[in-house]
């Protein structure tokens, strides 16, 4: 059973210790080989041709290297051609032993497909073993031949023992290295993990090789009886390992899930060496795949990004599929957080070639969070909790790659403890904490106010004034943002209330996250608090974030139907910071789009963003809607929007956030523009886009 994240087959690069060893081994070994050959009597080896029984030993040893007892923690499995090959060198001497073994060496090569520096290798590692094991048996008087075979005695059970042992040390300590140097861990370390299970399987195998002789000496067609055991243990250990493999592996893709996955990781944290390292994937926009084009190519496509990581992982590291389109990727030696960070490269570059499928490419991308051990977490399942984090974060801040901070994770006891604040405020219903700022938004060609933005301050008993940028993005991820959401609609509909009474008619916005607009209850919330305080819908604005057109617009048709049936337009903020379709942001009852204030404030001093803001004003105004631009710090910044046509602003030259109270004092000294101040109608926009939407 191959396992996907095996990648010793991977070519040794030039001028490692890797290459040098096994260019040392082999070359050693090959040596060796050549020598005993050379040394091989002729008349001997042409008289066995004609024998029986050398090509009975031939086939099984043959059979063997392509039918290994495989386990679990043997990769591979343990070749059960040991048994006949070591029958051989006892019975035929070390020139037809090795002459059988390092030809079925390479004929087993062949038909797996196995990489040439490892046939090489495992031919001259069997040899020096075979080797030694005859030195030991020469070394007490032992030296059989084809002319002159040797049956070992009760007597011998203690030579034949110490061969084996030689046989066992050789083979054994030099794939070991081998190992070790390919993941770059200790030998120690591998030697640990295996030699339980090598030396049990290899010493059974050994221990029977001498009765093997002795039915070889006196009844050679009975040495067939050996096969039906070795089948038996091949198909029983075949089985067992497909079980297991079925419990600990992912049935799409081959991968490690997510309990193998903390269970190397605990390995690798017991072990103790440099940093462990753990990087979680998240595969961006994949959903589009699958409502696109089906599950079937999305499963298709998910197979070839763990076929992309695992060819991409360095040797020894592990890659898991977790679910969905989340991977792991553990790293058990990781030198540092640069070292960890090359690795996320190498597999975003990966993942980002494109990829055919159903005659379309695809490109796509992936979210990558890393934390290490023991920088960031004492164990495996706080490492995995804070790699997470960190790929929300780079998810959200679309980084690509981020490294764990503990000021950014959610999950974090600081955090957590103010999301409890958080709930204990709005639990009072936020008096006192909770209360909204008012920012004015105004008509370019006069300075007029047409509208104002409500902005949510929070004023932390303990810890005062708290950045909303801070608590909504933790509200957002928490049960807690409907109720905040709520807190906000029906403070502002009080104060709209209030304002209206007064005869200061302005329109309030009020910002709502793609979230909110999944909620189906929140259409009857703005509902309920108009009628309760006799507000218009017209007195409403709806802001959401330009990150809305990348959601499927299926699941938010109801919601924006049913505001949309209010009369309560929306506003499309922060334009220009994402990735839009032009498409979906005609289709969307938009009545404003506010262009974002990156772009503004670089206006006077970048051609570039001038471009880009003229472009947004042109394109905003050829679809019905109005341009409002954020960020207008600078009476230069105002000429400029004005001459490109931009209908409003909102800035620090107007007004900063206001209290309650110094908003109403604003208001009273500004007569504020009626909602039609633009050359759209709002209904006669919300009428015409959704009957492109929904026709």
């Amino acid at each position: 059973m191959k396992d996907p994240t095996d990648t010793r087959d991977i070519g040794p690069r030039a001028g490692s210790p890797l290459w040098v060893y096994l260019t040392a081994v082999s070359t050693i070994g090959l040596t060796t080989l050549a020598i005993t050959l050379f040394r091989t009597d002729v008349t001997d080896f042409s008289h066995l041709l004609h024998a029986p029984l050398f090509w009975m030993l031939a086939g099984l040893i043959v059979l063997g290297e392509l039918r290994p007892v495989v386990t679990p923690i043997a990769v591979g499995g343990t070749p059960t051609s040991t048994l006949f090959a070591f029958a051989t060198l006892l019975y035929y001497g070390l020139s037809i032993a090795v002459l059988l073994q390092v030809a079925a060496v390479l004929f087993s090569g062949l038909v797996v497909r196995e990489t040439w520096h490892r046939t090489i290798f495992n031919a001259a590692q069997l040899t020096l073993a075979f080797t030694a094991a005859a030195v030991t048996l020469g070394a007490f008087g032992v030296r059989a031949a084809p002319s002159h075979a040797w049956v070992p005695e009760g007597g011998h059970i203690g030579l034949v023992a110490l061969a084996a042992l030689m046989y066992f040390a050789i083979t054994y300590t030099l794939a070991c290295t081998a190992a070790a140097l390919h993941e770059r861990r200790s030998l120690p370390q591998v030697l640990k993990k295996t030699l339980a299970y090598q030396s049990l399987v290899q010493g059974t195998l050994l221990g029977f090789a001498p009765v093997v002789v002795v039915v070889m000496h006196n009844s050679p067609p009975f040495v067939l009886l050996f096969v039906a055991p070795l089948i038996a243990v091949h198909l029983t250990a075949t089985l067992s390992v497909h079980r297991d493999h079925q419990a600990t592996h992912d049935g799409l893709t081959g991968l490690p899930n997510r309990k193998l996955l903390m269970t190397r990781t605990q390995e690798a944290l017991t072990e103790k060496t440099e940093r462990v390292g753990l990087l979680l994937l998240d595969l961006d926009r994949f959903k589009e795949v699958n409502d696109t084009l089906g599950h079937p190519v999305g499963d298709r496509l998910l197979q070839i990004m763990a076929h992309r990581l695992t060819h991409s992982v360095r040797p020894g590291d592990v890659v898991a599929r977790l679910g969905g389109d989340e991977f792991a990727v553990l790293l058990p030696s990781v030198r540092d957080a640069d070292t960890a960070r090359e690795v996320a490269a190498r597999l975003r570059a990966a993942l980002n070639e494109p990829v055919w499928l159903e005659g379309m490419s695809f490109d796509r991308d992936a979210s990558i969070g890393i934390a290490l051990h023991p920088d960031h977490a004492p164990d495996s399942e706080l490492l995995l909790q804070r790699s997470d984090a960190a790929m929300y974060v780079a998810k959200e801040a679309r980084t690509g790659v981020e490294m764990y901070q503990p000021d950014k994770d959610r999950n974090s006891p600081a955090r957590l403890s103010l999301l409890d604040d958080l709930r204990r405020a709005l639990a009072i219903g936020g008096d006192g904490e909770l209360s909204l700022y008012y920012q004015p938004k105004v008509r370019l060609s006069d300075g007029r106010p047409v509208g104002m933005e409500a902005l949510l301050r929070w004023h932390h008993p303990t810890h005062g004034l708290i950045p909303s940028e801070e608590f909504i993005p933790l509200a957002e991820r928490s049960y807690l943002m409907h109720l905040l959401t709520q807190h906000v609609i029906d403070s502002a509909l009080v104060q709209v209330a209030r304002w209206w009474a007064a005869g200061q008619q302005v329109q309030v916005s009020v910002n709502v996250s793609a979230r909110d607009l999944l909620d189906s209850g929140l259409p009857e919330v703005i509902s309920a608090g108009m009628t309760r305080l006799g507000v218009p819908p017209h007195a409403l604005q709806l802001e959401v974030t330009e990150r809305i057109l990348m959601t499927d617009q299926t699941h938010i048709t109801e919601i924006v139907q049913t505001l949309a049936d209010l009369g309560i337009p929306l506003t499309l903020d922060d334009f220009g910071s994402g990735y839009s379709s032009l498409v979906r942001l005609q289709r969307l009852p938009v009545e404003e789009v506010k262009i974002d204030a990156s772009f503004v404030r670089r206006l006077t001093s970048s051609s570039e963003d001038a471009a880009i803001v003229r472009s947004i004003v042109d394109l905003v105004g050829s679809l019905g809607m109005r341009s409002v631009a954020k960020g207008v710090e600078d009476a230069r910044t105002a000429a400029l929007l004005r001459e490109m046509g931009c209908d409003g602003a909102q800035g620090w030259l107007y007004g900063r956030p206001m209290s309650t109270d110094a908003a109403g004092a604003w208001l009273a000294e500004r007569p504020a523009v009626s909602r039609q101040w633009s050359a759209a109608n709002t209904e006669d926009l919300i009428r015409t886009s959704l009957s492109s939407e929904f026709p």
